[in-house]
């Protein structure tokens, strides 16, 4: 797969290390973060993220020509690489994700570990539509697929993405097919073609994303059930988005009544979010709120309670 025309990282060399003594503290690593930005948040996981970028250097140089037995490390690297680029997107340092979405699909591509390069792209989609690009992020979903038909998850999640970018961009009528196609791909099942990440592409991530690209849309009595679904469901802290944007889709809709026992069920728990995309969208609606001359005064005093109680 080809990698998009994404900022390489810089070219300092990588230090000399057998690849088998590195490959098992790759993969511990990759674990580790994992299960933090699960239960935790991507600013939890910070700490250990930056810990992982000093115990491999390789993250930050320019890749070298694989040897026949670096196969196996040079996979386990990309798919460091790709989890460190989530969340570095999820915490809010856009620029480095980018970075490191690079050196993942730099490092998968000298392996040919197909399955970690298109889960950097289908991340990467997310982060171009999250920082207003929408173009680009149908470009990078699109490079998703190859000369063979992909699994019915991954292909569901690529309409989705897609429907993301086509959403923005202002066509009202192709998001909602590729949103019917992303469910009736869903519905086929899994497979044993499925990569080992497909775990999460589950019913409620479906159903979050559905409601979200409909809150787009402005079809607020289709996207608000939809995200509360997916937003009151058992899943990884990432979801808090579904909730995030479940309150900004109410607010928008005019549901006052609704948005004001969401925003007194979010403020004590706010401080423990660890999604900055989470908190953004959840300050910007609270300010939106704030200015709302039809909103009722006591939304607007819990809009200030819930800003008060954000993390910095």
């Amino acid at each position: 797969m080809t990698a998009p025309s994404l900022p390489v990282p810089g070219s300092a060399a990588a230090p000399a290390g057998e690849p088998g003594a590195l490959l098992g503290p790759a993969l511990h690593t990759i674990r580790r973060l994992v299960a933090l930005d699960t239960e935790r948040g991507a600013t939890a996981a910070l700490p250990a993220v930056r810990e992982a970028l000093r115990r491999f250097p390789q993250l930050s140089a320019a890749p070298a020509s694989p040897r026949a037995e670096d196969g196996d490390l040079l996979a386990a690297l990309a798919e460091l690489a790709e989890v460190i680029g989530w969340i570095l997107f999820d915490a809010g340092l856009y620029a480095r994700a980018r970075r490191m979405n690079a050196r993942a699909l730099a490092l998968a591509e000298l392996c040919g570990d197909r399955w970690t390069a298109r889960l950097t792209l289908l991340n990467h989609s997310m982060l171009e539509a999250h920082t207003g690009r929408p173009r680009a992020a149908l470009a990078s979903a699109d490079r998703v697929r190859g000369p063979k038909p992909l699994p019915a998850r991954v292909n569901s999640l690529v309409l989705i993405r897609q429907a993301h970018a086509v959403a923005m961009l202002g066509d009202r009528r192709e998001p909602l097919a590729l949103l019917d196609g992303a469910r009736s791909r869903f519905l086929d099942g899994v497979s044993y073609r499925d990569p080992h990440w497909a775990w999460w592409i589950d019913e409620s991530e479906l159903l979050g994303h559905r409601g979200w690209v409909l809150a787009r849309l402005r079809y607020w009595d289709r996207a608000i059930p939809l995200l509360h679904a997916a937003a009151t469901a058992p899943g990884p802290s990432y979801r808090h988005l579904f909730t995030a944007e479940l309150l900004a889709a109410l607010v928008r809709a005019g549901a006052w009544n609704e948005a004001e026992a969401l925003v007194a069920e979010l403020a004590p728990r706010a401080a423990g979010i660890g999604s900055v995309r989470t908190t953004g969208t959840l300050r910007r609606t609270a300010r939106d709120l704030r200015r709302t001359a039809r909103a009722p005064g006591r939304l607007k005093d819990a809009a200030v309670h819930l800003l008060e109680s954000l993390p910095a």
